[in-house]
């Protein structure tokens, strides 16, 4: 029977199980015995290897780190990596973000983009392929991950464990092809403050972003002001003909001001609305003295606000193959003292994190920030256009989308293509589409999560004859 006949005789199933997936809060948590990502994405990880189970393949789950769902026959094995752990939801939304509502033919929730549904549609993908009957030479193999979206502990856990397949593709970015992959970078930059002597104004607290790899959607500062009155008018002004507002709270001489953006992922920082940079704009509305939290505000606003590509911090990098590097500040917060400022960034492939490091260095080399380097730079990936796997993938899109025209794309954001040797990412989302990953109200249409399952089941064929 037509394999992917049988897909549309899933449908109900299809979204079951999408919903189950969602309701599931699979943010990394505290570590607990067996579980080493915290019960909501162990409990994710075990809701999709019991529906492996239930269809008939072969299933193992490697410690609560990862696991993997299997069939065919072959000494070779083309692999799927998807993911199960979530961002965090953030505020604002217009459904639960962990109800799995459907409206208007979409499914709403954390995750059902980026990575639930299409990790589902994967499953079923093989199940149709499983059920048809059809003679397949190499064996298929559905990894996943639990904690892709913090640190990648899962994959490095799994890949200990386990032989890499032969070849694979991740759904979990964008169609047609994703050959190449800029390298990602996170950092800190860290400030000491000195409660200023000359300025009316006290920075308390400051603390904004879910995530690194994140568009901060929401931030916060609290200050002690000599005159509140001063500052609510100052706000009045400064909200004038601004769609992003700042709204203020007020307890005695302690005013808390609140800003609300627009989240996007990390990797597309231009696409969101940075609830930290419109705060510290207003900030330096505010600090308009010679303090040492003064000259961080004005830094920020000069250096950082709204330059998503880093070049007014010195590292707006570019190449040919992957464009401009990408610049996000996705979190801050005051610490011992400190002002703390998470940076995600991802540098051009033809580039290297060292340069980007020392490029930052001798941009704030007479001032007093600190460059922090991470722990872990994910390095840049590429696959040439004519490699067999990107011309197979890139075969099954045009057939399955009827799109003659687009070509293999480069992307900012990091995939599981990096975690093995011949691996890309491929689709699911489809040239144009509205992006809503790491987005209030991320939804799947139902008329996508059906294609996308009908895309893998096809690749997935062509890949193992």
């Amino acid at each position: 029977m037509d394999f992917l006949k049988i897909i549309d005789t899933y449908e109900n199933e299809i979204i079951k199980s999408t919903q189950e997936s969602i309701r599931i809060k699979s943010v990394e948590e505290r570590p607990l015995p067996g579980m080493p990502f915290g019960q909501g994405p162990y409990k994710a990880l075990e809701h999709i290897l019991e529906l492996g189970h239930e269809m008939g393949f072969e299933v193992k789950n490697l410690d609560g780190y990862a696991g993997h769902i299997e069939f065919g026959q072959g000494e070779e094995t083309v692999g799927v990596l998807a993911h199960i752990d979530v961002v965090p939801e953030g505020d604002g939304w217009a459904y639960p973000p962990y109800g799995g509502e459907i409206h208007d033919g979409k499914i709403y929730g954390r995750g059902t983009t980026d990575d639930k549904g299409p990790a589902i549609a994967s499953l079923y993908a093989m199940k149709a392929l499983k059920e048809s009957g059809i003679e397949l030479n190499k064996n298929i193999r559905l990894i996943i991950g639990a904690n892709e979206e913090t640190g990648w502990k899962c994959m490095d856990h799994y890949f200990k464990n386990e032989k890499a397949p032969d070849m694979g593709f991740t759904p979990d970015a964008n169609f047609p092809v994703i050959h190449g992959e800029k390298g990602i970078i996170i950092f800190d930059l860290v400030f000491k403050m000195n409660k200023p002597t000359d300025c009316d104004i006290y920075l308390r607290d400051l603390k904004g972003g879910n995530a690194p790899n994140m568009v901060p959607d929401y931030a916060e500062a609290l200050l002690e002001v000599k005159n509140p009155e001063s500052v609510e008018e100052s706000l009045k002004e400064y909200n004038k003909d601004k769609e992003i507002l700042l709204t203020i709270s007020k307890d005695g001489n302690l005013l808390k001001l609140s800003v609300k953006g627009i989240s996007a992922h990390g990797s597309t920082p231009e696409k969101g609305e940075n609830a930290i940079s419109h705060l510290m704009g207003f900030l330096g509305h505010l600090f308009d003295g010679g303090c040492s939290t003064c000259r961080f505000i004005d830094l920020y606003n000069q250096r950082i606000a709204y330059k998503h590509n880093g070049e007014g911090i010195g590292c707006g990098l570019e190449d040919d193959v992957s464009g401009k590097l990408n610049f996000n500040p996705g979190m801050i917060k005051i610490e011992d003292g400190k002002i703390v400022l998470t940076i995600n960034i991802r540098y051009p492939i033809k580039t290297t994190s060292k340069e980007v490091y020392d490029r930052l260095r001798e941009n704030l080399k007479y001032t007093t920030i600190e460059v922090v380097e991470g722990s872990k730079d994910s390095k840049p990936i590429y696959t040439p256009a004519d490699d067999f796997l990107v011309e197979k993938l890139m075969s099954v899109y045009r057939e399955m989308s009827g799109d003659e025209k687009t070509l293999p794309i480069t992307i900012g954001g990091g995939t599981y293509a990096r975690a093995m040797k011949n691996a890309v990412a491929f689709g699911p989302m489809f040239p144009g589409q509205k992006d809503v990953a790491h987005q209030k109200d991320e939804y799947i249409a139902i008329d996508h999560l059906m294609m996308i399952t009908k895309i893998y089941a096809k690749a997935l064929c062509e890949l193992s004859k």
